[in-house]
């Protein structure tokens, strides 16, 4: 999942140090692990709302935001 390499863009949202979550896909729902330069992307069964965890400091909120609306439009 490439959008998951975005978070590797310090200057655009801040130092990520982990990342999870899930998100409704075409066919099934998007499960991720994010620990910089390890991403991990797996399908799994349904839930009722994709939720996203960020942890890390210096967080740009609403680029993140913009990305967890791309995640969830996938």
């Amino acid at each position: 999942m490439n959008i998951l390499k975005e978070l590797e863009n310090e200057k655009l949202y801040g130092n990520i140090l982990r990342a999870k979550g899930y998100v409704a896909g075409e066919d099934e729902w998007v499960y991720f692990d994010y620990i910089p330069g390890t991403p991990d992307v797996r399908g799994g069964t349904a839930c009722v709302t994709g939720r996203i965890c960020v942890i890390g400091t210096n967080l740009c909120e609403e680029k993140i935001k913009e990305l967890e609306n791309k995640l969830n439009s996938i």
